[in-house]
């Protein structure tokens, strides 16, 4: 097989990749953009190719016009040079096809005539039609031993929903060749996590309940469901990103060190983590669990309506926008240590973040009222700006302030540390990585299941309490007994942005 290396030596394979969904919103917002960004750096073989699948009647010219206007949205204009638009659209090719029906599928077959590269087939389309492409491709012959396949989360609605698609994608596709996306691992700083923890051992001998007193897991989002209330209102905050991104976080955060770098190796690790996590039971789900549903308010100097007064609403709604938990990894590293997470929408503003407190001094010095101080914290910023914080102590400057502490950050702001680096979109190495046969940054099987029967017991308890979310108002941090859930173990939220 043809290979072309690109940076630190590493080998890209030349590939065919067959997008469903390819007028889709996600491969228009940030599929396009990623691949087109790999061309421009160097990264896709000469010979890669790209078909655009969908339902629409276009001809190749109009999906190249349509995906040159999709480009301009998304990409800065002093990166989109003619000269690499021009290399990456003559990439692109275009077959309507009724995903359903089994015949329309040999426009895929004659796409790959005689081609001797292995082929991506990405699929951006709703989970529910997952199984019906996969059979269709080997019914029509277009598939062979080397053929991977890409699927985008939600992998269903509950554990049984989960394993009825991953059955359908395992009728045609071994384990091995499935690359499930879950956007946050292929981001820069959730990289840096890994080469934090595992590569330095102030970090490293530090990583225990020893050392670390809680751990603050905050993915917020300023939009509201974006015209989704019929995706959303039967998916929940929970189910559409806890399940997920939260979880994710938490199993890179909480593993052990695994042997090597290796796909299984990682993913073993992580779903020890997850066998883990404790179950909620009726006491804790009221006393740690706060599920949250913004009403009309105020977000980035506008008013907006509630989640009941979207269009479309069912007004009954009990479905959540905010969740936030306390919640434990009940393992030798981290017994006794509260993970606690919080996530919703119409928040203040965008923000994913990892809060890392570390334990007091047990001997403490210096002035009284300023023992509040007196911790460690590594912040790791994963949106908007990438970048990892440590803040630490030092005396205050000035001779007429004696012994004083003042706290400051030891800073490593990505885009500042490299200016002349482009930090890449995490679709960019997501995709990198597919081409080039790896899985390390993407989900196992088990993985998915596993989160799902964590997450299926605490949906079965609310579902059985049948309470009503706590309300908070748009452009709010989520309801007040959030706040409190997080003040009762004499804490806070650190929300020093």
């Amino acid at each position: 097989m043809n290979h072309e290396t690109g940076p630190l030596g590493m080998s890209n394979s030349e590939v065919d990749l067959a997008l469903f969904g390819a007028l889709g919103d996600l491969a228009l917002r940030k599929l396009y953009p990623a691949l087109y960004q790999l061309d421009r750096e160097g990264l896709l073989p000469e010979t890669t190719r790209v078909l655009g699948l969908a339902r629409q009647e276009y001809d190749t010219a109009a999906f190249q016009a349509r995906v040159t206007e999709a480009l301009k949205q998304r990409v800065k204009a002093s990166e989109l040079d003619k000269e690499s638009l021009k290399r990456f659209l003559a990439r692109l090719d275009y077959a309507r096809v009724d995903f359903n029906q089994v015949e329309g599928y040999e426009a895929i077959r004659g796409w790959r005539e005689g081609s001797p590269r292995p082929m991506i087939v990405y699929l951006a389309v709703p989970a529910s039609i997952y199984g019906s492409i996969c059979r269709n491709l080997q019914a029509s012959g277009s598939l062979d031993g080397e053929t991977r396949v890409v699927v985008e989360k939600p992998i269903g609605y509950d554990l049984e929903s989960s394993q009825e698609i991953n059955d359908a994608i395992g009728e045609v596709f071994p384990e091995s060749r499935v690359y499930r996306i879950d956007h946050y691992l292929g981001k820069e700083t959730v990289q840096n996590l890994i080469a934090l923890r595992f590569a330095n051992p102030l970090f490293g001998t530090q990583w225990n309940q020893n050392h670390i007193s809680h751990v603050e897991i905050t993915v917020a989002e300023q939009v509201g469901i974006e015209g989704r209330w019929g995706y959303f209102d039967q998916a929940g905050q929970l189910r559409d990103m806890v399940q997920n991104h939260l979880l994710q976080l938490v199993c890179l955060i909480a593993m052990d060190p695994p042997a090597n770098l290796d796909a299984d190796a990682i993913r073993d690790e992580k779903v020890k983590v997850l066998k883990a996590l404790k179950p909620f039971g009726t006491e804790s789900l009221g006393r740690d669990v706060v599920r949250g549903q913004y009403t009309a308010g105020t977000s980035g100097g506008q008013s907006v309506p509630g989640y009941l007064e979207e269009e479309g609403a069912n007004t009954e709604s009990h479905t959540e926008t905010f969740v936030a938990m306390k919640t434990e990894v009940a393992n030798w590293r981290w017994a006794g240590v509260p993970f606690y997470l919080r996530t919703g929408k119409r928040m203040p503003e965008k923000l994913s973040q990892i809060v890392i407190h570390f334990r007091q001094q047990p001997h403490y010095i210096f002035d009284p009222d300023q023992r509040s101080l007196a911790a460690n914290k590594l912040i790791i910023r994963l949106q908007p700006e990438e970048g990892i914080a440590l803040q630490v102590l030092t005396k205050d400057s000035g001779l007429d302030k004696g012994m004083r502490l003042r706290p400051g950050p030891l800073h490593l702001d990505f885009s500042s540390a490299f200016p002349k680096s482009r930090i890449p979109d995490a679709y960019e190495r997501l995709l990198l990585e597919v081409m080039k046969g790896q899985q390390y940054l993407f989900v196992r099987r088990d993985e998915v299941e596993y989160a799902w029967r964590w997450c299926d017991q605490l949906i079965a308890a609310w579902e059985a309490h049948d309470s009503p979310p706590r309300r908070y108002p748009a452009g709010s941090w989520g309801p007040v007994a959030s706040i409190a859930m997080i003040t009762q173990d004499g804490r806070s939220w650190y929300e020093d942005y």
